[in-house]
């Protein structure tokens, strides 16, 4: 069986298990459980005539941006649609990409712990979408950004396949809430972010190895209800999401498509920061020299770990998972498996270029490198990493 034959049958099976664990009609009784929350709505599948932008949301960024939050909790009404694209994740490498949004990695959703999300989604793996023309102000930041930089050179497609979303950062049941949704359906759900950190979102279609492995992941920062005890001290902070691309080429010059059989013995053709090899190449991070910077690390993987590494300096906190209860101190590297994260912190120390790299060094090899420039010149910010 071919593999796009091999996903339709797996995603069909797959309905069939969910459809037989049955689902509850109505809304689920919610309940504080230790101060959290339980018992979400049903979710909502319905056939939407909606062809408006792909991603809407006032804290949705395209990393390695992160949205400010204002004090206090709120609900956040998100849309990710998906949509195919065709992308580039290394110079003269262009990919057909199932997406969130049309980027990958996807939109960077931010949220404070005990936040509540009302999120909808569309298949619109039928349609053709384009992401690089102007979009209503009242979309997303995501949206423009992607519109203004394009990084990686997207063109729409269309191929329609059946899909799934699975929030890490989600306490929901499964067979509910990440139930398959077919081109032209639309899904609606909520949650409330229960505990803080930096968790991986993917798409929960079977097999979601090829799913993943194709493009449809991201990142929600959950960040903490009382924030870190570092806060007041930094300076900057960027989202940085490594991901590994498994490839071969097509009928057609410079356009690849998944290379399944590599991708189950782990033998990736690009390792990427942020979706592309030259992603903080061409456009580094920068701070000024003795400036505290965070980073809010992922390993999306599909399968492979991460060494994450700053050359030139110590990481003297890390939050691993993103969880303030989760304080290391003093680290050289970081090492995170498939869909880890964590949230390092450090100061650079005098002018100049710092790398950053995941140690395992055949990724980096590979293309999972990165630079921060210090700029004496570069905008201030307001002590929470964002520019003003």
């Amino acid at each position: 069986m071919n593999t796009p034959h091999r996903a339709r049958f797996s995603s069909w099976l797959a309905l069939a298990l969910a459809l037989a664990v049955g689902l509850s009609p109505g809304r689920a009784q919610e309940r504080q459980i230790h101060g959290l929350t339980f018992g979400m709505p049903t979710a909502q599948v319905t056939e939407e005539a909606y062809d408006g932008p792909p991603v809407v949301g006032e804290f949705v960024t395209l990393a390695p941006e992160l949205a400010k939050l204002p004090p206090g909790n709120r609900t956040h009404d998100v849309r990710f649609d998906i949509i195919d694209q065709e992308i580039e994740v290394a110079e003269g490498i262009r990919y057909h990409a199932w997406t969130f949004g049309g980027s990958v990695p996807g939109p960077v959703l931010h949220l404070r712990e005990g936040d509540r999300v009302r999120f909808t989604m569309k298949n619109r793996s039928a349609e053709v979408v384009s992401v690089t023309e102007p979009t209503p102000d009242d979309a997303s930041p995501f949206l423009r950004s992607l519109a203004a930089l394009d990084p990686q050179k997207a063109k729409p497609m269309a191929y329609p396949m059946p899909h799934a979303m699975d929030f890490h950062a989600a306490t929901v049941a499964m067979n509910d809430k990440w139930r398959i949704i077919h081109p032209d359906e639309t899904i609606r759900f909520e949650w409330v972010a229960n505990y803080p950190g930096i968790f991986l979102y993917h798409c929960g279609s079977s097999p979601v190895f090829q799913h993943m492995s194709m493009g449809q992941y991201g990142v929600v920062v959950v960040s903490p209800k009382e924030g870190y005890p570092t806060d007041s001290e930094i300076d900057r902070e960027y989202v940085i999401i490594q991901s590994e691309f498994y490839l071969k080429p097509s009928d057609v010059e410079g356009i690849y498509d998944l290379d399944y059989d590599a991708a189950l013995r782990k033998e990736a053709t690009v390792v990427a920061f942020n979706g592309h090899q030259a992603s903080f190449i061409s456009r580094p991070l920068v701070a000024k020299p003795g400036e505290r910077v965070r980073l809010y690390v992922h390993n999306v993987g599909p399968t492979g770990t991460s060494s994450f590494h700053v050359i030139g300096t110590i990481f003297d906190r890390v939050y691993y998972e993103g969880n303030p209860a989760n304080e290391m101190r003093g680290m050289q590297t970081v090492l995170l498996g498939a869909s880890n994260g964590a949230v390092v912190e450090f100061i650079l120390p005098e002018a100049g270029s710092y790398a950053f790299v995941d140690h395992e060094f055949a990724d980096a090899a590979k293309g999972a490198v990165g630079k921060i420039v210090t700029d004496p010149k570069a905008p201030n910010t307001d002590r929470a990493g964002h520019v003003h």
